[in-house]
């Protein structure tokens, strides 16, 4: 009797326990489980993006009435500043993009509503490259987000490119080539087309896997352009993408720029230096490059007064290229300051089109700032030294043999040494008796 009932007390009491465990934990487990949800709500709620009412409607108002209206706020020299060229050149790019590239095309959204102008995402990307600045910092006078003034630059330099860069970005034509020719024959370099350098842009963000072939030395990593310039600071020849590591040579050695030469598309070039006759231009080099037909770089150490003239001369000629870096960096900042975009291809873009405006810059500038008198150009075939064949069929099929006789051409050390000393005797004789020799 007595140990039965214990066995039912002692039932009782786990029962009872049990039961007041179970409910503890379920209680315990239900609270986790809500603040858990709360938590997660509120994490939801923070990472919501927030919506901001921008106006776009009063930006594009404000930016018409500051600068394009008749009556505006800021002088055509203050728009000449702030957006790094004339307003009429600026008008002609914004009105090609509006009419070809749907991005530039103002529209109305499901309610209704006007989007963002054409104006507005121009002017947002020329800010962004003409300054360098971050993206978001438009947005106070253009009133649109970061994300969508990233999109106007990816959009805009890639409109550029399609629009303007076969015309803005092309190679010499026949009447190019004899422009510059004459202009190179003016000052003292008969033969001459140009000036060839190599410029590195830094890239702060680029990839940790990259940056060994990407860093020189202890320096950051950079991308290298290689660019040929006349006197009015056009870049014919640009070549964007070798890494940091590579110097002139190693750039050079990859370089497109005599593609059209070896090929046999190039037009002919004929000239006389000192009584000699030669068939190929030549660009005027500092003194990293080789010593082939096609470069002349300056005397490090001239013992004579005719190689000290020579060196003063062509180094003074050859700074066109080195001036045209500097224009073009102090033009458009975001090429002078770091790279901040992960995508090589989209920096490569990038420079291409500030490349491309900048021609654009230069030709709608060019008669004002001149230096020279045009009509000298229009001088008789007689009075010439340098040539180009008018005539000549570029689209001939070069063999391999033919290749390689234009490449020996291009490199042959003998030509090179006989045209510099041609130079130096062509120069002394031009400018050895003025004052300032």
């Amino acid at each position: 009797m007595a140990s039965s009932s214990y066995d039912i007390f002692e039932e009782t009491i786990e029962e009872t326990f049990d039961s007041a465990l179970n409910e503890s934990m379920e209680q315990a487990f239900n609270e986790e489980f809500e603040n858990l949800t709360v938590r997660q709500q509120a994490t939801k709620s923070k990472k919501k993006r927030a919506y901001i009412d921008r106006d776009r409607e009063d930006g594009h108002n404000r930016l018409w009435n500051d600068y394009f209206c008749e009556n505006a706020t800021y002088p055509n020299q203050i728009f000449r500043r702030r957006f790094r060229m004339n307003k009429s050149l600026f008008m002609h790019i914004v009105t090609r993009l509006a009419n070809e590239v749907p991005f530039f095309q103002r529209r109305r959204d499901a309610t209704g509503r006007f989007g963002l102008s054409g104006l507005q995402k121009a002017t947002a990307a020329i800010r962004m490259m003409a300054y360098g600045c971050a993206a978001d910092a438009v947005d106070e006078y253009l009133r649109l987000g970061e994300s969508t003034a990233i999109s106007c630059l990816e959009n805009f330099v890639e409109a550029i490119i399609t629009l303007f860069g076969n015309e803005y970005l092309r190679k010499p034509t026949p009447q190019d080539l004899q422009r510059l020719l004459d202009i190179g024959e003016i000052r003292g370099f008969p033969g001459m087309i140009g000036s060839i350098d190599c410029m590195h842009w830094e890239w702060k963000n680029c990839p940790t896997a990259w940056k060994g072939q990407y860093t020189r030395g202890s320096g950051k990593p950079s991308i290298v352009l290689e660019a040929v310039a006349s006197q009015d600071l056009w870049i014919w020849h640009a070549f964007f993408g070798p890494p940091g590591t590579s110097n002139d040579i190693n750039v050079l050695d990859k370089s497109p720029v005599f593609d059209d030469i070896l090929q046999g598309r190039a037009p002919k070039v004929n000239f006389f230096v000192n009584g000699h006759e030669y068939h190929l231009a030549y660009y005027l080099t500092d003194g990293i490059y080789p010593n082939w037909s096609t470069f002349i770089q300056s005397i490090s150490l001239p013992q004579t007064p005719k190689a000290s003239l020579f060196a003063t001369v062509q180094e003074s000629v050859r700074k066109d290229v080195e001036r045209a870096f500097g224009v073009l960096q102090a033009r458009f900042a975001i090429v002078r300051n770091p790279a901040l975009i992960w995508d090589k291809a989209k920096i490569g873009k990038i420079m291409r089109a500030c490349i491309i405006l900048h021609n654009m810059i230069v030709e709608d500038e060019r008669d004002r700032h001149t230096q020279f008198d045009l009509s000298q150009f229009a001088q008789p075939e007689s009075n010439r030294s340098s040539h180009v064949d008018f005539g000549y069929s570029t689209d001939m099929p070069s063999n391999t043999s033919n290749l390689m006789a234009i490449r020996t051409r291009l490199r042959d050390r003998n030509i090179h040494e006989q045209l510099k000393n041609d130079l130096v005797e062509h120069i002394w004789r031009k400018f050895g008796t003025q004052n300032e020799y």
